[in-house]
C-alpha cells in the first residue's frame, strides 16, 4: 500500500513536470492543461473525462521514459477542449473514439513543436497525409461521418487505431446515476458522489468556455506566434464554438399578425358567461369570440439556388424540413401565398402554393430546373416585380437557400431577406449587413 502512494505521488509529480513543460510552449493552453485534477484509476492507461485526468501510475512512468509523455497528456487535453467527452452513449463509440483520435493527433502533427515529437511521428504524419488526400477538414464530427458513411473494414479500423489511440475512451460514455461503473473509473462528483457528475452539463459549460478562450487567443495574441501552424486547432475549437440555431425559431421571425375563425378561449371570462346562464335561464351574458389575432406566415417567398454546384437531394431535403416545420407548429394561415422560385443565373421556375394540399402536390413532383451559374439578383428583381402587381398583400420575408457564392443585390429590400447556407468544407461567403445568415449542418437538414 505505501508503495503505491509513493508510485501515485511521483506519477503526479511527472504530469507536473509534463504540464509545466506544455504551458511554456502553448500559453494559449494554459487554463485547458490546468483545469483536470490527477486521480489515481483503475485502468491499464489514462483517460480524461471532463474532471478529472485519471492515470495509472506504471503507465506514466513508461509514458514518461519512452518520451511519449507531452504527446499523450496534450492528446487527452485536447479531447476536453473539443467536448470530445460530452457526447450522446448511443452513438457508434468505436468509431467516434477513431474520429475523436485522428483529429486531435491531426493538430498535433500540425504544432509541430520538438516537445510533440516521438518516435512513431513520421508515421503518424503520412497516415494523416492519406486520411486528408481528399482535401476534407479532419474534424472528430467529419471523420465521423465520413466513416459511418463509408464503413471502415475490420483491419482498416485496427492499424488507425494503433496509430492514433493513446488514452481510455471508456469513462465518456458512462450514463448518468450508474454510480458503481463510474467509480471504477475514478469519478466522482462535486460533492464526493460516484453518480458521473463529470460529465455533467455544467462541466460541459466549463470546457466550451475554455474552448471559446482558446479560440479568441488565436484570432488575436497568438496569431503572429502560431498563424498557420495552428490553422487545424483553429478550425477544431471554432467548430466546437460554432453557434447551433435553431430552424422552427428561424422561421417564426417571418411570421405577420392575422386574424383566424377560431373560439378565442384566452380572451373568454367564464365568471360572465356562467352569471348569465344563472340569472337569464340558459342565456349567456357573453358569447366567446369566433376569431383570434396569431402570428403565422401567410406572403412569403422560398427561393432556391439551383446552380450546377446544388445539390438536388438536398434542396428537396431542405425543402421538406421547411415544409414539414411549418405545418408541425402550425404556421401557415388557412390561406396562404407562397412563392417558390427556383433560379440559378435566372428565374428558371416559380410556383405559387395557396394551401396545405398544394405544398403537398409540389413535394410529390417536385424537379430542379437551370444548372447554370449562380446570381442571387435575379430573384429579388422577380419579387419586386410581383409585389407592383399586387401579388402579396404583406409580403414579410424570403428565404434563399444556397450553397455557393453569387452576386447579392446593392440596396436592402423592403422585406427581411435570409441567406441559407449549407455547412460545408470551404466555408460561406459574406452577406451583406442587411440580409440574415444562417449555417445548417446537413444533418441538420
Amino acid at each position: 500500500m505505501e508503495k503505491q502512494t509513493q508510485a501515485e505521488k511521483l506519477a503526479v509529480r511527472i504530469l507536473h513536470y509534463a504540464r509545466n513543460e506544455l504551458m511554456v510552449a502553448f500559453r494559449f493552453l494554459d487554463l485547458a492543461l490546468c483545469k483536470p485534477e490527477f486521480k489515481p484509476g483503475n485502468l491499464e492507461t489514462f483517460a480524461l473525462d471532463g474532471k478529472y485526468l485519471i492515470y495509472n501510475p506504471r503507465f506514466i512512468f513508461r509514458l514518461y521514459k519512452e518520451g511519449l509523455l507531452n504527446r499523450s497528456y496534450l492528446h487527452v487535453i485536447l479531447h476536453a477542449v473539443f467536448s470530445h467527452p460530452f457526447v450522446d452513449c448511443s452513438i457508434d463509440q468505436p468509431l467516434w473514439d477513431l474520429a475523436c483520435d485522428i483529429a486531435v493527433e491531426a493538430i498535433l502533427d500540425e504544432l509541430n513543436v520538438k516537445h510533440l515529437e516521438t518516435v512513431d511521428s513520421s508515421a503518424i504524419a503520412a497516415e494523416l497525409v492519406n486520411l486528408q488526400r481528399d482535401g476534407a477538414k479532419l474534424t472528430a464530427e467529419r471523420l465521423y461521418k465520413r466513416f459511418t458513411d463509408a464503413p471502415l473494414s475490420s483491419q482498416e479500423y485496427k492499424r488507425l487505431s494503433q496509430f492514433f489511440h493513446r488514452d481510455d475512451h471508456r469513462p465518456w460514455y458512462v450514463p448518468p446515476q450508474s454510480g458503481g461503473t463510474a467509480g471504477e473509473f475514478g469519478q466522482n462528483g462535486p460533492d464526493g458522489s460516484t453518480d458521473s457528475a463529470a460529465l455533467s452539463l455544467a462541466l460541459q459549460a466549463e470546457w466550451k468556455e475554455i474552448s471559446q478562450r482558446i479560440q479568441v487567443d488565436l484570432e488575436t495574441a497568438s496569431q503572429a506566434s502560431w498563424g498557420d501552424r495552428a490553422s487545424n486547432l483553429l478550425q477544431n475549437v471554432a467548430e466546437v464554438n460554432r453557434e447551433r440555431y435553431d430552424y422552427t425559431s428561424f422561421l417564426e421571425k417571418f411570421a405577420v399578425l392575422g386574424e383566424e375563425m377560431r373560439i378565442n378561449d384566452d380572451e373568454f371570462d367564464y365568471i360572465f358567461y356562467t352569471y348569465g346562464l344563472q340569472i337569464y335561464q340558459n342565456v349567456p351574458l357573453i358569447e366567446p369570440l369566433e376569431y383570434k389575432e396569431v402570428r403565422r406566415i401567410k406572403d412569403f417567398v422560398i427561393a432556391i439556388d439551383t446552380s450546377g454546384s446544388t445539390s438536388g437531394e438536398l434542396v428537396q431535403k431542405f425543402v421538406q424540413k421547411t415544409y414539414n416545420v411549418l405545418q408541425s407548429t402550425e404556421s401557415f394561415f388557412s390561406k396562404i401565398n407562397l412563392h417558390i422560385i427556383q433560379c440559378d443565373a435566372e428565374i428558371q421556375e416559380d410556383v405559387k402554393i395557396t394551401s396545405r394540399e398544394d405544398f403537398d402536390e409540389y413535394l410529390k413532383t417536385m424537379t430542379l430546373k437551370g444548372f447554370g451559374g449562380t446570381d442571387f439578383r435575379p430573384v429579388f428583381r422577380y419579387v419586386d416585380a410581383l409585389r407592383e402587381k399586387d401579388e402579396f398583400d404583406n409580403l414579410k420575408g424570403l428565404i434563399y437557400f444556397t450553397d455557393g457564392y453569387g452576386d447579392f443585390p446593392e440596396q436592402m429590400p423592403d422585406y427581411q431577406a435570409a441567406f441559407v447556407f449549407v455547412d460545408d468544407e470551404d466555408g460561406q461567403p459574406e452577406v451583406p449587413v442587411w440580409a440574415i445568415k444562417l449555417v445548417l449542418r446537413k444533418d441538420e437538414i
